[in-house]
């Protein structure tokens, strides 16, 4: 027979690792995405500076090529919004791991000893909840940033010292 105290445990562990392979997978993300906007970002603002320098030394075929290239760089820069994903994916992987730390104190303090264990089975429904509440409301983490964040969780990335050796 399981114990109600037993199935608490396991479910807000599962929480946890949701929640620490989410926050790493958009911690990733966000990576990425900085990345991709450094990336299209800086050399749009050299090759228009370049641009206009050649235009000022009558260079107007270089001025025309350079500033189509910045040009394009730039509606790059507009129409993926690099800078907005990152950022959107730094806030999902903070509130993912504001969640894997609510969840973490919920197991490891408030479930020890309570006697009476509804007001413990309402803290983890709650918990629950915000976690799919911040799965539906997250940007997707893509395939490459989620199977980073898989190995990095494996290989011990995400563990507190305190807590390795303690179950």
């Amino acid at each position: 027979m399981v114990k109600l105290n037993d199935a608490l445990e396991r479910e807000a562990k599962r929480v946890e690792e949701d929640s620490i392979h989410s926050a790493k997978g958009h911690f990733n993300a966000a990576d990425i995405w900085r990345i991709r906007h450094y990336w299209i970002g800086v050399p749009a603002t050299i090759l228009g500076a370049a641009a206009g320098a050649a235009a000022v030394k009558n260079f107007a075929e270089v001025a025309v090529f350079l500033s189509l290239i910045a040009t394009i760089l730039t509606g790059l820069l507009t129409f993926l919004k690099p800078a907005d994903r990152a950022s959107a994916h730094k806030t999902a992987g903070d509130q993912f791991l504001t969640l894997r730390n609510d969840a973490r104190f919920f197991r490891e303090v408030e479930l020890i000893d309570q006697d009476d264990k509804q007001p413990a089975s309402d803290k983890l429904k709650a918990l629950c909840q915000r976690r799919n509440e911040l799965n539906q409301g997250s940007p997707e983490i893509p395939r490459k940033a989620f199977e980073r964040a898989r190995q990095g969780v494996l290989e011990g990335e995400t563990e507190y010292t305190a807590d390795k050796g303690v179950e």
